[in-house]
């Protein structure tokens, strides 16, 4: 085991399969998240040698962001923190409610905010560490329908922007990955064949495999402090933009 990665939370298989792969790989653990989305990666990751502790929480909860953090802290010193959570909601702006709005940002902002806080708490305290924010199309650009979805996204990148700036000097890596593509995952599938009738999946090179966000994120975390990225973008070859 190399050290633990904590990864908060994803809501659907699309968030578990990408993050947690690369260090279950070489023994790293471990990747928390809401056990039905993760059950079959965690059996799999087991069955290769990993180590992983899985559960669920509300991560817009400071107590039990804390309470996450540090029991995965007890684990080995916390090495890599990375927040996923989505909230990704489509209403005109005259159904977009007060509620709505606020939960938006409760999920996709202000839990991020809480998360790298308490990382970077421990972090700090080694003098070294990774912070990695998951962000979308919608982290630069608002499109219509999506003003509480943008508006937390654009927030949670400004904090990461601020966060790598703090930290930087300090050891610890911060860094914002847009995915502009959905996730191939059943999930989004159903989601994609529901929105765009049975023909939405006719052309396999819009979706992006898991193996490939994957991939991203395992190449931020090797990356030497010499050369840190601070904002990496990924789409699939056939995604217009």
């Amino acid at each position: 085991m190399i050290a633990p990665v904590a990864t908060l939370p994803p809501v659907s298989d699309a968030a578990a399969a990408p993050r947690a792969q690369p260090p279950t790989a070489v023994g790293a653990g471990p990747p928390i998240a809401a056990p039905p989305a993760v059950r079959a990666f965690v059996r799999s990751a087991e069955a290769a040698g990993g180590e992983i502790h899985a559960r669920s929480l509300d991560a817009r909860k400071e107590e039990e962001i804390t309470a996450f953090l540090n029991d995965a802290d007890k684990h080995a010193p916390l090495e890599v923190c990375i927040f996923n959570i989505g909230a990704n909601v489509n209403f005109p702006i005259l159904e977009t409610t007060e509620r709505v709005f606020r939960k938006v940002w409760e999920m996709a902002c202000y839990s991020g905010f809480l998360a790298g806080r308490e990382a970077a708490r421990l972090m700090t305290a080694r003098g070294e560490g990774n912070i990695f924010f998951t962000g979308a199309t919608a982290s630069l650009r608002g499109s219509s329908g999506y003003a509480a979805f943008a508006s937390a996204k654009f927030g949670l990148r400004a904090v990461a922007q601020a966060m790598a700036r703090e930290l930087g000097p300090k050891n610890i890596h911060v860094a914002h990955l847009i995915i502009d593509s959905g996730v191939d995952t059943e999930w989004v599938r159903q989601r994609r064949i529901e929105a765009l009738g049975p023909n939405a999946l006719d052309n396999p090179d819009l979706l992006m495999p898991p193996a490939s966000v994957a991939a991203s994120y395992w190449q931020l975390y090797q990356q030497p402090k010499s050369a840190w990225t601070f904002e990496l973008e990924i789409r699939p070859f056939g995604e217009k933009w």
